[in-house]
């Protein structure tokens, strides 16, 4: 039974080397070790740096997360790990280490598609999430919205054409020299800023649910580069205004794509997903439209394992074990 399997989960997609343990509806074990330290004076990931440092800690993590759960290898059910998309190197690692362990306990070895891992993080802390439900998954890499009609069935009904909404946030923070990551530098900087100080684009593209962001990038770089030194515009203004036009272009499709479904549960995911005014506006839409609304703490909307164990988990009851199948990165039409 799988309320008594005790399943243990790999995420090394991009820069965070990740290990959960799962037991049932019980998070044993949620280990994340960030490399921000590493990348912040880069003003960005770089692959080689990022694949290397999970490969000095994966080893050490691994046994860390063991002791804290208080399990021997030999106690593990079954193992996990991500296996796309993100960054090659970090994936081969994490995957690597991940079927070793499986193969030396001579126990089943299932891979995860990371953005499946994102949509079924609120599963994490709540159980009740039943499809069918709209997503929003916002990420470095990806901008999609989902409509999940059941587990193992995806329409991927909007993605992004350019940048991310991710990437957005990064690139305009390195340009200004915010800090990176970029989303909650210009978070921070932006507390306090007035949100409708600066006009900027809310761009539209010919598909109705896809996303672009460059034009907004380049908008809020036109705007910088242009202003009139005696412009009175704080930091605090300019952070807050290109958020919110940010999280508005993000809502703006997504309530679109709810309100023509008819769907009455809507869910989200994804590190932008941590994003403070994203959620609060995410949250006053579903109040207001009276829809159930499942998003995953902070925490657990950045990279993390407890997803994979649990997307993992969800897979396995659904016999949805053939993650060919379930690549929301391979689905695009």
């Amino acid at each position: 039974m799988l309320d008594d399997q005790i399943i243990l989960g790999f995420e090394t997609s991009c820069d965070e080397t990740a290990i959960a343990i799962l037991k049932g509806d019980e998070l044993l074990v949620n280990t994340i070790s960030s490399q921000v330290d590493i990348h912040e004076k880069f003003g960005g990931v770089v692959p080689e740096v990022a694949s290397r440092a999970h490969a000095e800690m994966i080893r050490n993590i691994f046994h860390a997360s063991l002791n804290s759960a208080n399990l021997q290898i030999s106690d593990i059910d079954i193992v996990s790990t991500t296996d796309g998309p993100g960054l090659v190197g970090s994936l081969v690692v994490g995957y690597n280490f991940a079927k070793s362990v499986a193969w030396s306990i001579d126990k089943p070895f299932l891979t995860v598609d990371h953005m499946v891992g994102h949509l079924a993080a609120p599963l994490i802390e709540n159980r009740t999430m039943k499809p069918p439900f709209m997503t929003l998954l916002v990420s470095g890499g990806h901008t999609q919205i989902v409509l999940v009609e059941e587990w193992g069935n995806y329409q991927l009904l909007g993605t992004t054409i350019d940048d991310a909404a991710g990437e957005a946030f990064d690139k305009l923070s390195r340009f200004c020299g915010f800090g990176f990551p970029g989303g909650p530098a210009i978070q921070k900087i932006g507390e306090g800023g007035d949100p409708n100080k600066i006009e900027l684009p809310r761009p539209k593209t010919k598909h109705e649910y896809n996303y672009s962001f460059s034009g907004l990038k380049t908008a809020a770089t036109n705007f910088l580069n242009n202003l009139d030194p005696n412009d009175k515009v704080t930091k605090a203004d300019f952070a807050a205004s290109y958020q919110e036009a940010i999280v508005d272009s993000l809502l703006s499709n997504f309530v679109k794509a709810v309100n023509e479904t008819g769907v009455k549960n809507i869910s989200g995911g994804g590190g932008v997903m941590a994003n403070s005014r994203l959620r609060e506006k995410m949250n006053i839409f579903a109040e207001k439209n009276d829809l159930n609304i499942y998003l995953p703490t902070p925490k657990l909307s950045t990279d993390n394992a407890a997803m994979i164990c649990v997307a993992a988990q969800n897979n396995l009851i659904t016999n949805d074990i053939n993650t060919d199948d379930v690549r929301l990165s391979s689905i695009i039409t």
